[in-house]
């Protein structure tokens, strides 16, 4: 490793203020200075004339992050940091390499919460009395910056849920939430919905923490989205982005694996949107592909309308009956009663026979009965109630309501 004294051009979207901190600490102690967070990512760095830094600190500073070490050295940088945030005053730490300048550091709190750390390096003399109150003092004020920065990054999250929230429930103009999500109202958006398999009890703390984890990966990955927590499923509005990217993303969100594995999630994408005015229909389009997917084990754990259309048609149509019970078919509702009182099977039969569009084989071979068996429950069928399967339109209209009356759940 070598060591430079070139500076290092500061970059202005890390906070001015950490900058001017880390600059008034190194004036004071001689040594180049450089604040993280508790992630080893540098948030500011020293950047005055002449003053020494080594290759560690180099490559910290040009890829903003405390590169990781190899080997044990590993091991050596983990306990340095655990040391230093467990100390209250400053500590002293030799290089990792021998090429490497010792290092004074200081951990930055907020009362007891932890924000991150300070690292000084030592050039030639140790620091005094004056340079650990330097480093003290400095990691006071950086606590107050790195406070604030972590409270406007929160309101600035809080701002576009509760725009995109206001959006996908239609209670707010287009044009406005376009602005308060940094869009025009003609962006393409696409809506991704999250949500556990299964329902229960516990599910809105599922959400709750689903939302959090979820938030904190597309703040990651890609900043301009949006992320809002509902009632039934997490939404994430991403613009400009086409179906097979859309459903990329919601792949790698659900393998950033937000919940814990004994919670599988379910993810849908909506449809790619001209703009902004259509995320009510997508919330809806989404909602409807969750329904089918998080009740079913076998559903796709990523899935759009395209892959799901009948189920979610006939859930559609289970719901218009239990709205109007009075469009159920007479006949087909007394065989379902007449089968939950006496235990026979006439229902399932009837519909396997629908199934395999009227081949009585491929149906009692599905029923694992013999064809004259069916054959005899058909008649009876049509004997008890009435059914009559002969017209097309009949064999329709019995079929779909069998279908959503015998389907899990209903």
């Amino acid at each position: 490793m070598s060591s430079s004294k070139a500076p290092i051009p500061v970059d202005s979207g890390a906070g001015e203020e950490l900058f001017a901190l880390a600059d008034a600490i190194a004036a004071v102690i001689g040594g180049s200075v450089a604040i993280e967070d508790l992630d080893t990512r540098v948030l500011a760095y020293s950047t005055i004339p002449d003053q020494r830094i080594d290759e560690l600190r180099r490559q910290g500073i040009l890829g903003r992050r405390v590169p990781d070490q190899p080997g044990q050295r590993a091991a050596l940088q983990l306990h340095q940091y655990r040391t230093v945030l467990a100390a209250t005053d400053v500590v002293r730490l030799p290089g990792l390499a021998e090429e490497e300048l010792p290092r004074a550091a200081v951990a930055v709190r907020a009362g007891d919460l932890p924000l991150g750390t300070i690292w000084a390096i030592e050039d030639g003399t140790p620091l005094d009395a004056a340079g650990e109150r330097a480093l003290l003092d400095g990691a006071r004020t950086a606590a107050l910056h790195m406070l604030r920065r972590r409270s406007a990054a929160a309101l600035e999250l809080h701002a576009r849920e509760q725009a995109l929230r206001a959006g996908i429930d239609g209670t707010a103009p287009a044009k406005e939430t376009a602005y308060r999500l940094g869009l025009t109202p003609s962006t393409p958006v696409t809506l991704l919905g999250f949500a556990p398999a299964g329902a229960g009890r516990g599910s809105a703390e599922l959400l709750t923490r689903l939302g959090v984890g979820l938030g904190r990966h597309w703040a990651a990955v890609r900043p301009e989205a949006a992320v809002a927590t509902g009632p039934r499923a997490v939404y994430t509005m991403v613009p400009s982005e086409d179906a097979a990217s859309a459903r990329r993303l919601a792949a790698q969100a659900l393998a950033a694996g937000p919940l814990p594995r004994e919670n599988p999630l379910r993810a849908a994408v909506s449809t790619l949107a001209t703009g902004v005015a259509e995320l009510p229909e997508l919330r809806a389009e989404v909602d409807d592909v969750l329904r089918v997917t998080t009740g079913d084990v076998d559903a796709p754990v990523v899935a759009a309308l395209a892959d799901v259309h009948a189920r979610v048609l006939l859930a559609h149509l289970a719901d218009e009956l239990n709205r109007r019970p009075r469009l159920r078919r007479p006949d087909v509702t007394a065989m379902l009663e007449y089968d939950r009182a006496h235990d026979t099977p006439y229902a399932t039969s009837v519909t396997a026979w629908l199934d395999a569009v009227g081949n009585v084989g491929e149906a009692a071979r599905r029923l694992t009965v013999h064809q004259n068996t069916l054959k005899y429950r058909l008649r009876r069928a049509r004997e008890l109630f009435g059914l009559d399967l002969d017209d097309p339109d009949d064999r329709l209209s019995c079929w779909l309501q069998l279908r959503v009356s015998l389907e899990p759940g209903s």
